[in-house]
């Protein structure tokens, strides 16, 4: 009975990441392909990157730059929109674009008296608008979750890691399981 169920759970940690990825993954393709439901699979997704594709052309234009740069400042002006789309806007920017925040990836040492580190990144290196000279803004992503805690740590204790951030982020998120 032992070897049967011993059976049973390595049959589950084969099949249970792969069906999740692909429930997830086909729950995208389908919400996504729903946007724009043109009664052909797929033909909505399609659509959608190609006007993607056309908008981020159209905004890189020389002449629609000063359009969007008004309605931004528009956006920012209103008390609970400007919350939600600086909040969007700021993620974004932090994963893809000319901004990417999560890209210097550092071992924290916790406490001067022990010897446990935490991983996480920089997001800011000087914080001269708070006051602060002697500490760095450092963002921990928690593990299996897709959110964290920002610390102000003393820059004595980080040590930047030569490694890529994505590698240090998936690290991170699966609690150590992933391999660096």
């Amino acid at each position: 009975m032992k070897t049967l169920f011993r059976y049973f759970l390595n049959g589950l940690l084969i099949i249970a990441p792969i069906a999740i990825t692909v429930f997830i993954v086909v729950g995208i393709i389908d919400w996504l392909n729903s946007i724009f439901d043109l009664g052909i699979p797929g033909l909505g997704i399609l659509l959608m990157v190609i006007l993607l594709t056309v908008v981020g052309f159209i905004g890189s234009s020389f002449f629609v730059r000063p359009f969007l740069v008004v309605m931004e400042s528009l956006l920012h002006k209103v008390p609970l929109i400007s919350i939600i789309y600086s909040s969007i806007k700021d993620l974004f920017d932090a994963f893809v674009g000319d901004n990417q925040k999560f890209n210097k990836p550092v071992m924290v040492k916790m406490t001067e008296d022990s010897e446990n580190h935490k991983l996480g990144f920089v997001t800011q290196e000087t914080l001269l608008q708070l006051n602060v000279e002697d500490k760095v803004a450092v963002y921990f992503p928690h593990s299996y979750n897709f959110s964290g805690e920002l610390f102000l740590v003393p820059k004595r204790n980080v040590t930047y890691i030569n490694l890529p951030s994505s590698e240090v982020m998936k690290f991170v998120v699966s609690g150590g399981v992933s391999k660096l």
